[in-house]
Parts: C-alpha cells; sequence; structure tokens
C-alpha cells in the first residue's frame, strides 16, 4: 500500500501480538504473521484492513486482507479465512497498529548551518532544526522540538518539548504547549482584523494580546490563528485543527475539540469544549458555544448555541428541525 521512496517497509508482526497492543480479541487463525496495513480492496494475504463504515461492507466481503479490524456486529459478514480482530471502535484500533508499523520517529538532534537562530535563542538538547529555518531573540524551545525548513519563530516565542513547526510555517507571539505540531504554512500570531470603520479611512486597533496554545495540539496546513487585540486568542488541550482553518483574534477555543477544514471563527468567540465543527462553517464574533455541541458542514452560526446542541444549515438551525424542512421542501417542489 505505501510507496517506499516515503515509508519504510516495516518489520512483520505476529496477529497475537497487534491484538494485545490494542486489548482486542482474535477469532481465527492466532499463528499469522502480519506484513503490513491495507485498504479493504487492496490487502493482500500478507495484509491486515479494517471495516469501520458500513458503506464499505461489500469490499470487506471479498477482500483478499489476511486478517481485518471489525467490529462485533460485522462479524457475520466475513470472508471466509479472513482472521478477524474484534474491536468496538475499529477506525481507532487501526490507527494504533498502523502506528506500530509505521511510527513516528522524529529525525535525530541536529542544527543546521543554514539556519539563522540568535545567540540569544535557547534551544534545549535533542532539537533538530533544518536549513533556512530563522529563530529570533530569547525563543525558548524545549527539548526534542524539530523546527523545519523555512519556518520562522518570532522574538520571545516559547514552544514546549516534542513539539513541531512545519515548513514555512510562521509563529509570533505566542506560547505553545507540549507535543503540538503545526504544519506546513501556518501563521500564528499576526495581527488580528481589527479596526474602527470610517468613512475618511479606517483605523487600526492595535492588536497587544498573544496566541496561547496547549499542549499536544494539531494544527493543519495554511491555517491561520490571530493574535488577540488584548485579550489572547486561546487554543485549548488536544485541540485538533484541520488545514485552511481562521481563527479570529480573542477567540477561546475549549480543549478536545474538532474543527474540520475552512472553517472561519470570527473574533471574540468561544467555543467550549469537546465541540465538532464540520468543514466549510461560519461562527460570527462574540458567541458562545456550548459544550459538546456539533455543528453540520456549511452551517451559518448567528447566535449563540447551548451546550449539546447539533445544528446545521444557514441559518443554522436544530438538526431534525433542519432536515423536516428540507424534506417538506422537497414535496412542494416534486414535479
Amino acid at each position: 500500500m505505501t510507496d517506499p521512496r516515503f515509508h519504510k517497509t516495516p518489520s512483520p508482526k505476529s496477529i497475537k501480538d497487534l491484538a494485545q497492543i490494542v486489548d482486542a480479541e482474535i477469532k481465527g487463525d492466532e499463528s499469522l504473521t502480519i506484513h503490513d496495513v491495507a485498504s479493504l480492496d487492496m490487502a493482500s494475504d500478507k495484509d491486515i484492513s479494517f471495516l469501520d463504515n458500513i458503506k464499505y461492507k461489500n469490499d470487506f466481503k471479498t477482500t483478499k486482507a489476511a486478517a481485518c479490524i471489525v467490529a462485533p456486529k460485522m462479524v457475520e459478514f466475513a470472508p471466509k479465512g479472513c482472521t478477524l480482530i474484534i474491536s468496538k471502535n475499529p477506525y481507532k484500533t487501526y490507527a494504533l497498529i498502523a502506528r506500530t508499523f509505521y511510527p513516528i520517529t522524529p529525525p535525530l538532534a541536529k542544527i543546521s548551518d543554514k539556519a539563522i537562530i540568535s545567540e540569544s535563542a535557547k534551544i534545549a538538547e535533542g532539537c533538530h532544526i533544518e536549513a533556512g529555518a530563522i529563530i529570533g531573540d530569547n525563543v525558548e524551545l524545549g527539548n526534542n522540538c524539530w523546527v523545519e525548513a523555512g519556518a520562522v519563530i518570532g522574538n520571545e516565542v516559547k514552544i514546549g518539548k516534542n513539539s513541531r513547526v512545519g515548513i514555512n510555517a510562521s509563529v509570533t507571539h505566542a506560547i505553545i504547549g507540549e507535543g503540538t505540531r503545526l504544519y506546513p504554512g501556518v501563521c500564528i500570531g499576526q495581527d488580528g482584523f481589527g479596526f474602527a470603520i470610517d468613512p475618511a479611512g479606517h483605523v487600526k486597533v492595535p492588536q497587544l494580546g498573544r496566541v496561547i496554545i496547549g499542549d499536544h495540539v494539531e494544527v493543519g496546513a495554511n491555517s491561520c490563528i490571530d493574535r488577540g487585540a488584548g485579550p489572547d486568542t486561546i487554543i485549548g488541550n488536544g485541540t485538533w485543527i484541520d488545514n485552511c482553518v481562521q481563527i479570529g483574534h480573542n477567540a477561546k477555543i475549549g480543549q478536545g475539540c474538532v474543527i474540520v477544514a475552512q472553517v472561519g471563527i470570527a473574533g471574540s468567540t468561544t467555543i467550549e469544549d469537546y465541540v465538532v465543527i464540520a468543514a466549510q462553517v461560519g461562527i460570527a464574533g462574540h458567541l458562545t458555544i456550548g459544550k459538546g455541541s456539533q455543528i453540520a458542514a456549511k452551517t451559518g452560526i448567528m447566535k449563540s448555541l447551548p451546550a449539546g446542541s447539533k445544528v446545521m444549515g444557514y441559518p443554522a438551525l436544530p438538526l431534525q428541525q433542519f432536515l423536516r424542512q428540507a424534506i417538506a421542501l422537497k414535496k412542494l417542489t416534486k414535479p
């Protein structure tokens, strides 16, 4: 499944060892040796695959995989001879097994002589800094940080241990926690979009805050997080942000949130913990999105939502109401 030019060929592993890693039950041949992971339709008799979506049931029925990770309810559809690892969460189980075959291995500590690093910067042990990276005055990098080619880290920025700053990313006015990853092209800490509107000419409001990013956060490629105008912009622990997301100044994002591609969150809005925001959602400023809410793709949010909301549409409606309206409109316009 993988191209050996980009991913090192993994070493074989016994299915017993794999099942122990994920604490799952084996049904079938416990003596199997697995050589790689693969999709259901591409797998060979040396690979392990998984089924998490009922849409791929037919691929599961005909797969040539030696083993497959499935939920208990899908066992009855298994092809003859396919050994099963039975899991309540097949996708997570697959992720853990795939990481066993393809572990993330940071490069060896090395600082390129083509990087530009201020004499006042504090670089802890184990850091890897690639050619073209620029690290400003009084920057602090924790142990084992990885700064990729062309990344720019502005003066006074602090980044916790085991973090990674991607190719051509830029970071200013920020304090970043441990184990956080900024993907290529990310922009953190630039001026927020703050100005007073006036017919004689708009007047820029000084952006005097910071960006505070917690531990184990991911920020996808080309996403932008503006620094606060006075209060800080805050991203909570364990939040994952997809590519091309815009987060405005003073926004506060809780922990464990998932924010999918092309979402725009306006300034001074609070997203509480464990909110899921699907692609291309727009959220107006100065709102609060309650804990555990789920927002469907392309939804427009113009007022605050209580905890546990499930909404869809533009303007946003409770999910069931939106679906009822869609069905009613379909009936009205039926030829």
